[in-house]
């Protein structure tokens, strides 16, 4: 296929087991003038797929991690607009309609880019939470740094369309990082596009037991500190988001085991924004409270009923 209208492209290494399920999502989509690019970072096994028009298959015989694979990938494609998916999840059927439709309506001038909502399913296949994305960043802004809409969630980057040369223009993926790579890339792409936010939820995220790059403790470390580092200016302008990104670092630390990171980081938070910082502790202790005296007050409804 010449020149299709979108590209979907799925870095991949070492998960022939949840590979042909991302790829099926991305063939079965409602728009069919695409093509599906699957870029094999050198996985021990070399990944091997059906036969499909749409599909192409694109092996590193050295691995490039998660961002170069991604760049491999964007050189090779052929569409106007491209998106990624991650080899362990799944596109629902319209996410392409859905984008496409989204930039072709929008009055916004470009270049502008689209993102839309998740799913989180666990391993049984349930839906355990829901995120939809801002609904807009105008071109100049700094996505995660701007304060957020309520009801809104940052993490939701995953869903990007955007125009490949735009791409291109920002340098492409940053592969110095192997953690935080959609992270990184929004903070140079919203300065050079508009990111518009779309409520529908258009992607589904797995979450399951076992090796991801973003659970991986040390490369978390790694990329935390180089990510301040490359854009330490632009996180200084916006010192409530710089706290707030400290923090969840902290607590995601904490999850983690790394006790010492995560009571560095929440000093750290502390210091950037106290307020802010105490805000974000006390919410899950008033979530809980919530909880008990809402089962305290239906266990004690329950009590005097005959």
């Amino acid at each position: 296929m010449s020149n299709p209208l979108l590209s979907i492209i799925i870095p991949t290494r070492d998960r022939p087991h949840l590979l042909p399920r991302a790829v099926k999502s991305a063939l079965e989509q409602t728009v069919d003038d695409l093509e599906v690019i699957v870029v094999d970072d050198n996985s021990a096994q070399p990944v091997n797929l059906p036969q499909e028009p749409r599909l192409r298959l694109l092996r590193l015989n050295t691995s490039r991690g998660g961002a170069g694979a991604r760049n491999v990938g964007t050189e090779a494609a052929r569409g106007c607009w491209i998106t990624y998916l991650d080899d362990d999840d799944r596109l629902l059927p319209y996410m392409a309609e859905v984008s496409l439709k989204a930039l072709a309506e929008t009055t916004l001038p470009s270049p502008v880019a689209v993102i839309s909502g998740i799913e989180v399913v666990n391993a049984e296949g349930q839906v355990i939470n829901k995120r939809l994305p801002p609904p807009v960043r105008l071109r100049g802004a700094h996505f995660s740094l701007e304060e957020l809409e309520p009801g809104s969630s940052y993490n939701t980057k995953q869903t990007l369309v955007v125009e490949r040369e735009v791409i291109h223009q920002i340098g492409g993926w940053d592969e110095l990082f192997r953690s935080r790579v959609h992270s990184e890339l929004f903070l140079r792409l919203n300065p050079a596009c508009s990111i518009l936010g779309v409520p529908i939820v258009t992607y589904q995220l797995y979450t399951y037991e076992g090796n991801r790059v973003s659970n991986n403790p040390i490369l978390r470390q790694e990329s935390f500190h180089r990510m301040i580092a490359k854009h330490q200016e632009l996180f200084q302008a916006h010192p409530k988001m710089f706290a707030n990104f400290v923090y969840e670092h902290a607590r995601m630390s904490y999850k983690l085991g790394q006790k010492g990171a995560a009571l560095s980081s929440l000093f750290w938070a502390m210091r950037l924004d106290p307020l802010h910082t105490l805000a974000q502790i006390t919410i899950p202790f008033k979530e809980k409270l919530h909880r008990y005296i809402s089962s305290e007050h239906i266990s004690k409804s329950n009590k005097y009923k005959f």
